[in-house]
């Protein structure tokens, strides 16, 4: 039997890298010499972990629109929704950039505005996330509240504080993380009527004064094993709320993040990046041609 139909000539495949920040990982599609159009449908579908590749985010570097930055980065959910900000994405797509450079210093343009990275020791790469944004107009939230206490309560879960790092995240504080069946109230909080955007759901633990534990349920992703803006939006509440300094470690699922409020009000976060493979997507993938 002959290979007819088996093998594809590379004209109908995507190129793309597998990458992961601390186990939140993604599925990179350089976007740079032509335009790939991922429709919320093909994103589900490079997403599924049995049928795709399998991923939490789908990542389109992009040209810069601003002639400010090295890149845009698009950034969409297993879901197919695009959002704004991702900080283990953009840490590995600040790799990937700084490869290409030969250097310590790159500008990502996304949806959330320009974010600045810097090559640290090793396989570390820090990024400034920008100012924590607090009131609830930036949230967004459906009403004038406090978001510093939030009268939003789910299976013994109360007193929520709001926090936009790019994307609005909901922070719980507990006594134990471990114990908080994070798959059954991530979906219902994500979707409650106070966020009209939706939301992140995080749910952190305070072991020490420069020490948070966290468990992230991602707006469109579901529990990832990390979540770069959850643990910055979780150290700008825990020190709101005087639980902990304005620099300290998080420690995810996937692994440990350090994130620091700085006094301008940027939160910086420094964490690993690491790829797992290359690989193409067939554009049939994609629904269509792709382009």
């Amino acid at each position: 039997m002959g290979c007819e139909g088996h093998i594809k000539p590379v004209m109908d495949t995507i190129p793309f890298i597998k990458m992961h920040g601390l186990g939140n990982d993604f599925v990179v599609i350089d976007a740079r010499q032509g335009p790939v159009a991922v429709s919320a449908q093909a994103a589900r579908a490079i997403a599924d972990r049995h049928r795709g590749v399998g991923c939490d985010q789908i990542i389109l570097i992009e040209p810069s629109a601003d002639g400010l930055s090295d890149a845009f980065m698009r950034i969409l959910n297993a879901d197919g929704g695009e959002v704004a900000a991702c900080g283990n994405a953009t840490r590995c797509v600040a790799s990937l950039l700084m490869a290409e450079k030969g250097g310590d210093h790159v500008v990502i343009e996304t949806a959330a505005g320009l974010l600045d990275a810097d090559k640290g020791g090793g396989e570390l790469i820090s990024v400034d996330m920008g100012r924590a944004r607090l009131d609830w107009r930036d949230i967004p939230l459906e009403q004038a509240t406090d978001t510093l206490h939030l009268l939003i309560s789910e299976k013994g879960l109360s007193d929520g504080c709001a926090v936009n790092m790019g994307n609005p995240h909901l922070v719980f504080f507990v006594e134990d993380v471990e114990a908080v069946p994070l798959d059954v109230v991530g979906p219902r909080l994500e979707r409650h009527k106070m966020f009209p955007q939706r939301t992140n759901v995080g749910i952190a633990q305070v072991i020490a004064p420069d020490r948070l534990r966290l468990r992230v349920w991602e707006r469109g992703a579901g529990i990832t094993q990390a979540c770069g803006s959850g643990a910055c939006a979780a150290l700008v509440a825990a020190n709101r709320r005087g639980l902990c300094d304005k620099k300290a470690e998080i420690e995810l699922d996937g692994g440990i993040l350090a994130i620091e409020w700085l006094n301008d009000e940027h939160v910086l976060m420094t964490g690993p990046v690491a790829t797992s493979f290359h690989g193409t997507l067939d554009r049939a993938l994609l629904g269509g041609d792709g382009a």
